[in-house]
C-alpha cells in the first residue's frame, strides 16, 4: 500500500484572487457610472408645498422654472419661442408637459408657460409640488 501516491495528487483548494479583482472594478466602474444615467435635472427647485396632489405617470415634458424666472428644457435655457417649437411638434402635443417652477418663481411667468401650452392644444398640463402632510 503505496499511500504517498495518494496524497501527491490531490490538489488543496486555493483562493483566487484574480476574479476577485475583476468583480470590485467592475463594481466599481458601475457604481460610477450609473448617476450619469439617472437624469436628475441639475436645477435646483424648492417646490410648492400642497395638501391635495397626485401622481402624474407617464412620459412628460418637463420644463422647469427657476427662482429667476428662467426656463429650462432638458437642463439647456430656453426661451418662450424654443419652447414653443418643442411643443407644436405632433409628439409635443400629445405628451403632457409638468412645469416644476420654484416657489419664488412668477406667476406670470407660469401663466406664459401655461397659455403658450393651451394655444398650442396641449391636452394635460399638470404642476408639480411637495406633498404638504
Amino acid at each position: 500500500m503505496d499511500f504517498r501516491k495518494h496524497l501527491q495528487t490531490t490538489k488543496v483548494p486555493g483562493f483566487h484572487l484574480v476574479p476577485l479583482i475583476n468583480i470590485v472594478l467592475l463594481l466599481f466602474l458601475f457604481w460610477t457610472i450609473s448617476p450619469l444615467f439617472t437624469g436628475m435635472p441639475s436645477v435646483k427647485v424648492r417646490l410648492p408645498g400642497a395638501v391635495t396632489s397626485d401622481i402624474s405617470n407617464g412620459e412628460n415634458i418637463t420644463v422647469i422654472v427657476s427662482s429667476e424666472n428662467i426656463f429650462f428644457y432638458n437642463n439647456k435655457v430656453v426661451t418662450l419661442q424654443e419652447l414653443r417649437e418643442v411643443l407644436s411638434r405632433p409628439q409635443g402635443q400629445r405628451r403632457p408637459v409638468l412645469i416644476k417652477a420654484d416657489r419664488r418663481a412668477s406667476v406670470g411667468r407660469l401663466v406664459d408657460l401655461w397659455n403658450l401650452g393651451r394655444s398650442l392644444g396641449v391636452e394635460r398640463i399638470d404642476v408639480a409640488c411637495d406633498r404638504e402632510e
